[in-house]
């Protein structure tokens, strides 16, 4: 019997709040595992399986092994610009949230699928390679480097198009992937993206030259991941 995951598009939401949200989801789950191995949980109940998509107002995340100094600009000129920034508990380096990307946020329970935290990210990396397919663009990894690429093997060429950092506890996931759609770049010139200095970044609109709707890429990815991960989707609505 497959898996089922609950897909809610929480639409334009501040950072924290839906950092907030997940962690609420994540407790959820491993307080259920706990309930469920010592046989208090209700005869009914299951782990449920989330995948929340969203925009950001623009924000700056710094995973929790990331180096500060890859953020290029001060306190004051993030005030002056409108951009928030935000430790993480996720893995990576820093990062850049906003209009224009697809964020996406799932709190699975891998004990359901597999317990192997590499393999979920070559997975998530694995669906955002399908969706690049669907508008003719080549989707890359490149070795050592989470997240999906184009050209990865040409450092001339090299540019990143999705940026993933995950946490896990008790083997349930949150943080997650966020691809560049329309996303202005020049945000990712306060930052060294990732930590990696010599590589680009892009988006799809830059890459196709016309703007892309983000509902469509949205049911692109939820479609690869039910796909990917043998699992089956639940549409739900409502904000956080």
């Amino acid at each position: 019997m497959k898996q089922q995951i609950r897909v809610n598009d929480l639409g334009v939401i501040p950072y924290q709040r839906a950092w907030d949200y997940q962690e609420q989801l994540l407790q959820e789950s491993v307080q259920l595992k706990a309930a469920l191995r010592n046989g208090t949980a209700a005869g009914s109940a299951v782990i449920a399986h989330h995948l929340l998509f969203c925009e950001h107002p623009p924000v700056y995340t710094l995973g929790k092994s990331g180096h500060l100094e890859n953020l290029l600009i001060n306190r004051r000129q993030l005030e002056e610009k409108g951009i928030e920034f935000v430790q993480t508990n996720r893995g990576g380096d820093i990062t850049f949230h906003g209009p224009g990307q697809v964020v996406g946020y799932p709190i699975i329970d891998l004990e359901l699928f597999f317990t192997d935290i590499g393999r979920y990210l070559r997975f998530l990396e694995e669906v955002i390679i399908r969706t690049m397919a669907d508008y003719g663009l080549k989707g890359d990894r490149s070795k050592g480097e989470t997240g999906v690429w184009l050209d990865p093997e040409d450092p001339a060429k090299a540019r990143k198009i999705c940026a993933m950092g995950v946490r896990c506890s008790r083997w349930v996931t949150m943080h997650g992937f966020a691809i560049n759609v329309n996303t202005d770049m020049d945000y990712f010139n306060n930052i060294v993206a990732c930590g990696i200095a010599d590589k680009q970044v892009t988006s799809l609109e830059k890459e196709l030259g016309y703007a892309v709707p983000l509902e469509e890429v949205k049911s692109k990815i939820a479609k690869y991941f039910a796909e990917v991960f043998e699992a089956e989707l639940l549409v739900t609505q409502g904000n956080k």
